[in-house]
């Protein structure tokens, strides 16, 4: 998977590519789509969600640029694929899930490969202030704007990556960073398609 799909194309941090030859992405693949594992697409886990495909795993992985015991927020844990390969790199991960199914099956993926990620099931738009301030933050859904308190909870220059824009189009990958004034300076990675950012009634 990683030689066909992910070397030579705009990924090369060594960790985040040992990461993914090691960790068992058919794991958090429901049993019906095992076979589709390791395709190079998104899969369906329920619930209207989904798997990224790998490759778009390992680019948003590498755009986070961590190292080991950095602390990570990920919105989004859907399976709970992003957060094995974040804590396979030796990153301290905090998770957060709207759907009380989707988070429950994805802690019990993470301790049954030994992965010690710290699951929540909540709003992610508020990220998780308890744990904040964070090194990096992930989110693995596309809302139509930045959310502000994922913002307020990043450390001094920590990354956002964040896929934006409307609902059932095309969206942007952006990674923003915190700057030395405590600004954020953006950068575009492209269009990609990811589900809808869910927020609580």
């Amino acid at each position: 998977m990683v030689a066909e799909q992910i070397e030579g194309r705009d990924v090369d941090d060594p960790l985040v590519l040992e990461a993914m030859r090691i960790v068992p992405r058919h794991r958090f693949v429901p049993g019906a789509f095992v076979d589709l594992a390791y395709a190079d697409s998104p899969l369906p886990i329920g619930h209207g969600q989904t798997i990224s495909q790998p490759y778009v795993v390992a680019l948003m992985t590498d755009l986070l640029d961590v190292e080991p015991c950095d602390k990570v927020l990920e919105v989004g844990t859907g399976s709970g694929y992003q957060a094995a390969v974040l804590a396979q790199m030796g990153v301290e991960v905090y998770t957060v899930e709207i759907v009380p199914e989707l988070a429950t099956a994805a802690a019990e993926a993470l301790e049954a490969v030994d992965y010690e990620v710290v699951v929540a099931q909540a709003d992610g738009y508020l990220g998780w202030e308890e744990h904040a301030p964070f090194d990096a933050i992930i989110v693995t859904a596309a809302p139509d704007h930045v959310p502000q308190p994922l913002v307020g909870q990043l450390a001094a220059g920590g990354r956002l990556v964040i896929p934006v824009g409307p609902i059932g189009a095309v969206q942007t990958m952006w990674r923003f960073e915190v700057d030395s004034t405590g600004g954020l300076v953006g950068e575009n990675f492209g269009p990609v398609r990811f589900v809808p950012f869910t927020r609580s009634e």
